[in-house]
């Protein structure tokens, strides 16, 4: 069994890994060839470049390395033409990995993309060209098997990696011990991104909209886990500008999970942390604001209803998404007492996101092993119909 994968960034070298040892559990002498990580390696892989090939950023940055990039795709096409795999996996990287799983796939090898692009939202002809590209597509949500089946794509719902590393029970005094607060006060916590850019735009949102709710919440505590050590400076340069919030925030390095286990409701940007947030079962408040050229440009790219996660999943609004102009601190604060004021409420929906993480607990790395495997010896696929529920 040869099984050809080329993954991008650090997240596909874990979810590389992960649908290696699963197939290793089912052909312990599968061999694994292509572009991976340290993890993949750890696992046995021959990785003919560094992860890092693939890890290129931004429209000038993509545009300085094309020439190097169009070299290294043309050399994985001739050396698994070689190699004559029973499969190709292109593991996220969409923009690099489509492009060889179409030419694999004309020459007669079996191809699959584990991880959808957002083609739903944006540039939704894309589904086109990846129809050429996979003989199945592997989803990590229901919403995604959805779209495709609507457009005849072969697809596969596997359910989300991080929904399986995540407990179904959690334990709230627990993270509020680990954090040092206080077990019987309320606690918010609050993730405003972990990219400069986002501290930029809703740094003092956030840090306004707290101090709004300290003058409501009686005992409110307010934990910000910062995503890097240079994201830790520049909020605790901002919280220099309110002395009123010493002694109710607790800033930190990292412990995202911790502050949203631990907390009664989140206030995040918009992003993965608002996954995790549901992942966790905590009521939130999804805000975004960015540069208004930025934000024109989105508005008339993104064909969605909604932008969060939770939204998305369940089809309808389970919590606020506050874009833009409509992201004031005013607005944030009354939104978030909903979940603080309302016991009742907050339970109710902690009980819907349980529901919806169980939904997606499906042992992803096994499900997309078995698919492989369906395509590597030929087999019927696994079925998506029945887990879709007419698109919910």
């Amino acid at each position: 069994m040869r099984i050809y994968l080329v993954a991008g960034e650090l997240s596909g070298d874990i979810l590389g890994a992960g649908l290696m040892r699963a197939i290793k559990a089912r052909h312990p002498e599968a061999e694994f060839r292509g572009i991976g990580g340290p993890r993949m390696i750890a696992e046995g892989f021959d990785s003919l470049y560094p992860l890092e090939t693939l890890s290129v950023m931004g429209l000038v940055e993509v545009i300085k390395h094309l020439p190097e990039l169009v070299r290294v795709r043309r050399h994985l096409r001739r050396d698994a033409l070689a190699w004559q795999p029973d499969v190709m996996v292109g593991i996220d990287a969409p923009d690099f990995t489509l492009g060889l799983e179409r030419q694999l796939r004309e020459t007669g090898i079996p191809t699959a993309h584990y991880v959808s692009p957002s083609v739903w939202a944006w540039r939704q002809g894309r589904v086109k060209g990846i129809a050429r590209a996979v003989d199945v597509m592997m989803t990590f949500l229901p919403f995604e098997a959805a779209f495709y089946e609507r457009h005849h794509v072969p697809v596969a719902f596997v359910g989300h990696p991080l929904a399986d590393e995540l407990p179904l029970v959690n334990d709230r005094l627990a993270a509020r011990h680990e954090l040092g607060l206080a077990a019987e006060a309320p606690v918010l916590a609050m993730l405003p991104g972990s990219r400069a850019n986002e501290i930029r735009f809703l740094g003092r949102t956030f840090l306004d909209s707290a101090a709004r709710l300290i003058g409501r919440v009686e005992g409110l505590q307010v934990v910000i886990p910062a995503a890097t050590p240079q994201r830790h400076e520049e909020l605790a340069a901002l919280l220099v500008d309110y002395p009123t919030l010493r002694g109710r925030i607790c800033l930190v390095e990292g412990q995202s999970r911790d502050a949203m286990v631990a907390c009664d409701a989140v206030l995040l940007a918009s992003g993965t942390a608002a996954l995790e947030a549901m992942l966790c079962h905590r009521p939130m408040v999804v805000a975004y604001r960015m540069a208004p050229a930025t934000h024109w440009l989105a508005q008339r790219l993104v064909k969605t209803d909604w932008i969060s996660l939770p939204n998305l999943i369940a089809r309808e609004t389970l919590v606020p998404e506050l874009i833009q102009d409509a992201a004031t601190p005013e607005a944030i604060a009354e939104h978030l007492m909903i979940w603080l004021g309302d016991e009742r409420a907050r339970q109710s929906l902690e009980a819907r996101f349980a529901a919806m993480h169980a939904q997606l607990q499906r042992g992803a790395s096994e499900r997309a092993a078995e698919t492989v495997l369906a395509l590597a010896e030929r087999r019927a696929l696994p079925q998506a119909a029945d887990v879709l529920e007419k698109d919910s």
